[in-house]
């Protein structure tokens, strides 16, 4: 499953813990939520709006909800930072890790790190 729909602040934050627990229940969710903690109804919504987004399913039991991710964390991120790439930087990588490195300043362990991957990204490609 794939969306294009970018998560506000909030439901990010839900789907954090979701990641990282594979499934919970609005308490558990709540649990792990820093203080001061929303209301426990906040939450429900939150969650209720994911599921409309597509990116959230439920297991029922009784009245009670368990709710799982529907999207992996990895699979968001791509899509998010793709519409990124897209929005601002006319689709190119280049100019997105240029942007990213000329307002960064990067240690040189860091540039050799990245050395590293692009030669190893290169040579997965020939």
């Amino acid at each position: 499953m794939t969306t294009k729909q970018e998560l506000t602040r909030a439901e990010l934050e839900v789907m954090q813990i979701l990641w990282r627990t594979d499934n919970a229940f609005v308490n558990d969710i709540l649990e792990e939520m820093p203080d001061p903690r929303p209301a426990y109804n906040t939450v429900s919504t939150i969650v209720r709006i994911l599921e409309k987004k597509g990116v959230v399913g439920h297991e029922a039991f009784g009245k009670s909800h368990r709710y799982r991710p529907l999207i992996g964390k990895e699979e968001y991120t791509r899509n998010f930072m793709q519409g990124v790439m897209h929005n601002f930087f006319d689709n190119s990588f280049t100019q997105l890790f240029s942007f990213f490195s000329a307002s960064e300043n990067l240690s040189t362990a860091e540039i050799e790190e990245i050395r590293r991957i692009a030669e190893q990204i290169a040579r997965q490609n020939k």
